[in-house]
Protein backbone atom coordinates (compact mmCIF):
# COMPACT_ATOMS: atom_id res chain seq x y z
CA UNK A 1 0.00 0.00 0.00
CA UNK A 2 1.25 3.80 -1.10
CA UNK A 3 1.63 6.23 1.65
CA UNK A 4 -0.73 8.31 -0.82
CA UNK A 5 -3.70 6.07 -1.20
CA UNK A 6 -7.04 7.29 -0.80
CA UNK A 7 -8.36 6.29 2.81
CA UNK A 8 -5.15 6.48 4.22
CA UNK A 9 -5.13 8.22 7.84
CA UNK A 10 -2.65 11.51 7.36
CA UNK A 11 -1.50 11.70 11.12
CA UNK A 12 -0.23 7.49 10.64
CA UNK A 13 1.11 8.45 7.07
CA UNK A 14 3.11 11.79 9.03
CA UNK A 15 3.85 9.57 12.26
CA UNK A 16 5.20 6.71 9.93
CA UNK A 17 8.18 9.36 8.09
CA UNK A 18 8.66 10.96 11.50
CA UNK A 19 9.15 7.69 12.93
CA UNK A 20 11.80 6.78 10.35
CA UNK A 21 13.53 9.64 10.90
CA UNK A 22 13.94 9.35 14.50
CA UNK A 23 15.69 6.06 13.57
CA UNK A 24 17.64 7.59 10.89
CA UNK A 25 18.82 10.87 12.79
CA UNK A 26 20.49 8.03 15.58
CA UNK A 27 21.68 6.02 12.22
CA UNK A 28 19.80 3.02 13.80
CA UNK A 29 19.16 -0.03 11.56
CA UNK A 30 15.69 -1.75 11.90
CA UNK A 31 16.73 -4.23 13.98
CA UNK A 32 19.01 -2.53 16.30
CA UNK A 33 15.39 -0.19 17.25
CA UNK A 34 13.91 -4.10 17.40
CA UNK A 35 16.47 -5.12 20.36
CA UNK A 36 16.05 -1.42 22.03
CA UNK A 37 12.40 -1.37 21.83
CA UNK A 38 10.98 -5.17 22.06
CA UNK A 39 9.36 -4.78 19.07
CA UNK A 40 9.71 -6.67 15.88
CA UNK A 41 11.32 -5.28 12.67
CA UNK A 42 8.50 -6.15 10.28
CA UNK A 43 6.34 -4.35 12.76
CA UNK A 44 8.33 -1.43 12.92
CA UNK A 45 8.95 -1.30 8.97
CA UNK A 46 4.99 -1.78 8.60
CA UNK A 47 4.48 1.54 11.04
CA UNK A 48 7.23 3.71 9.77
CA UNK A 49 5.54 3.24 5.91
CA UNK A 50 2.39 3.82 7.40
CA UNK A 51 0.85 -0.08 6.39
CA UNK A 52 -0.23 -0.10 9.89
CA UNK A 53 -1.99 1.97 12.45
CA UNK A 54 0.16 2.05 15.54
CA UNK A 55 -0.93 0.90 18.40
CA UNK A 56 -0.56 3.11 21.68
CA UNK A 57 1.58 0.59 23.27
CA UNK A 58 3.85 0.25 20.27
CA UNK A 59 4.39 4.04 20.34
CA UNK A 60 4.69 4.23 24.07
CA UNK A 61 7.36 1.88 23.56
CA UNK A 62 8.70 3.69 21.11
CA UNK A 63 8.48 7.35 22.90
CA UNK A 64 10.41 5.23 25.50
CA UNK A 65 13.98 4.85 23.10
CA UNK A 66 13.29 7.98 21.90
CA UNK A 67 12.64 9.79 25.09
CA UNK A 68 9.86 11.47 24.28
CA UNK A 69 6.05 11.91 25.69
CA UNK A 70 3.58 10.50 23.45
CA UNK A 71 2.18 14.10 23.04
CA UNK A 72 5.86 15.43 22.31
CA UNK A 73 6.13 12.85 18.92
CA UNK A 74 2.32 13.19 17.98
CA UNK A 75 3.33 17.34 17.89
CA UNK A 76 6.27 16.90 15.81
CA UNK A 77 4.16 15.30 12.87
CA UNK A 78 1.86 19.06 13.20
CA UNK A 79 2.36 21.42 10.70
CA UNK A 80 3.37 24.34 12.95
CA UNK A 81 3.22 25.46 16.49
CA UNK A 82 0.29 27.53 17.75
CA UNK A 83 -0.57 29.15 21.40
CA UNK A 84 -4.49 28.17 20.52
CA UNK A 85 -6.23 25.34 18.75
CA UNK A 86 -9.53 24.83 18.63
CA UNK A 87 -11.30 22.37 19.28
CA UNK A 88 -11.71 20.93 15.26
CA UNK A 89 -8.30 21.32 14.81
CA UNK A 90 -7.16 19.42 17.46
CA UNK A 91 -5.43 15.99 16.84
CA UNK A 92 -7.39 12.74 17.12
CA UNK A 93 -5.44 9.33 17.04
CA UNK A 94 -7.09 6.39 17.82
CA UNK A 95 -5.94 2.86 18.59
CA UNK A 96 -8.74 0.58 16.93
CA UNK A 97 -7.32 -2.38 18.37
CA UNK A 98 -7.94 -1.75 21.96
CA UNK A 99 -11.04 1.04 21.40
CA UNK A 100 -9.04 3.90 22.46
CA UNK A 101 -9.08 7.46 21.17
CA UNK A 102 -6.64 9.89 22.18
CA UNK A 103 -7.32 13.78 21.45
CA UNK A 104 -4.27 16.02 22.10
CA UNK A 105 -6.00 19.01 24.03
CA UNK A 106 -2.33 21.15 24.54
CA UNK A 107 -1.26 23.31 21.42
CA UNK A 108 1.80 20.84 19.96
CA UNK A 109 5.15 22.01 20.40
CA UNK A 110 7.82 19.83 21.11
CA UNK A 111 9.21 21.49 23.97
CA UNK A 112 6.16 21.19 26.36
CA UNK A 113 6.68 20.04 29.80
CA UNK A 114 3.18 19.58 30.76
CA UNK A 115 0.51 18.70 28.30
CA UNK A 116 -3.60 18.01 28.38
CA UNK A 117 -4.62 15.03 26.70
CA UNK A 118 -8.83 13.75 26.59
CA UNK A 119 -8.39 9.83 26.35
CA UNK A 120 -11.70 7.73 25.34
CA UNK A 121 -12.16 4.55 26.00
CA UNK A 122 -14.65 2.19 24.52
CA UNK A 123 -16.13 -0.36 27.01
CA UNK A 124 -14.28 -3.09 28.23
CA UNK A 125 -11.41 -1.36 26.44
CA UNK A 126 -7.82 -2.31 28.16
CA UNK A 127 -4.49 -0.69 27.78
CA UNK A 128 -1.18 -2.02 29.52
CA UNK A 129 1.75 0.13 29.02
CA UNK A 130 4.87 -2.24 29.84
CA UNK A 131 6.96 1.24 30.80
CA UNK A 132 6.60 5.19 30.42
CA UNK A 133 7.33 6.98 27.95
CA UNK A 134 9.82 9.28 30.52
CA UNK A 135 10.63 7.65 33.66
CA UNK A 136 9.06 9.60 36.30
CA UNK A 137 6.83 10.85 34.42
CA UNK A 138 3.80 12.93 36.87
CA UNK A 139 0.11 12.19 35.58
CA UNK A 140 -3.59 13.62 36.77
CA UNK A 141 -6.07 11.99 35.70
CA UNK A 142 -9.28 13.17 36.09
CA UNK A 143 -12.65 11.05 34.71
CA UNK A 144 -15.04 13.08 33.19
CA UNK A 145 -17.21 10.31 32.53
CA UNK A 146 -17.55 7.07 33.33
CA UNK A 147 -15.36 4.76 35.17
CA UNK A 148 -11.87 3.66 34.88
CA UNK A 149 -9.26 1.45 36.33
CA UNK A 150 -5.67 2.40 36.61
CA UNK A 151 -3.47 -0.05 37.46
CA UNK A 152 0.32 1.61 38.54
CA UNK A 153 2.51 -1.61 39.13
CA UNK A 154 0.36 -3.18 41.43
CA UNK A 155 -1.85 -0.96 43.18
CA UNK A 156 -5.16 -0.85 41.89
CA UNK A 157 -7.01 2.64 41.48
CA UNK A 158 -10.78 2.48 40.59
CA UNK A 159 -11.66 6.09 39.55
CA UNK A 160 -15.29 7.11 38.97
CA UNK A 161 -16.74 10.69 37.23
CA UNK A 162 -15.34 13.26 39.22
CA UNK A 163 -12.14 11.28 40.53
CA UNK A 164 -8.45 12.44 40.31
CA UNK A 165 -5.48 10.75 40.62
CA UNK A 166 -2.27 11.63 40.71
CA UNK A 167 1.20 9.24 39.12
CA UNK A 168 4.78 9.44 39.37
CA UNK A 169 5.31 6.56 36.68
CA UNK A 170 8.17 4.52 36.94
CA UNK A 171 7.09 1.30 35.64
CA UNK A 172 4.24 -0.31 34.31
CA UNK A 173 0.46 1.16 33.81
CA UNK A 174 -2.52 -0.14 32.80
CA UNK A 175 -5.93 1.72 32.62
CA UNK A 176 -9.02 -0.14 31.47
CA UNK A 177 -12.75 0.52 31.42
CA UNK A 178 -14.55 -0.28 34.20
CA UNK A 179 -18.14 0.22 33.73
CA UNK A 180 -20.82 -1.29 31.01
CA UNK A 181 -20.53 2.37 29.25
CA UNK A 182 -17.10 4.14 27.54
CA UNK A 183 -15.23 6.28 29.66
CA UNK A 184 -13.68 9.89 29.22
CA UNK A 185 -10.60 11.30 31.02
CA UNK A 186 -8.50 14.29 31.08
CA UNK A 187 -5.21 13.29 31.19
CA UNK A 188 -2.61 16.41 32.41
CA UNK A 189 0.94 15.53 32.14
CA UNK A 190 4.14 16.66 33.15
CA UNK A 191 7.94 15.83 32.35
CA UNK A 192 10.09 15.18 35.89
Amino acid sequence: MRRDEPGRDPVDTRLGVRLAALRAERGWSLGELAERSGVSKSTLSRAERAEISPTASLLNRLCGVYGRTMSQLLSEVEAESALLIRGADQTVWEDRACGFVRRSVSPPHSGLRGELVEGRLAAGSDIAYDRPPVPGLEQHIWVLEGALDVTDQDVEHHLGTGDCLRLRVWGPTRFRCAGPDPVRYVLAVVLP
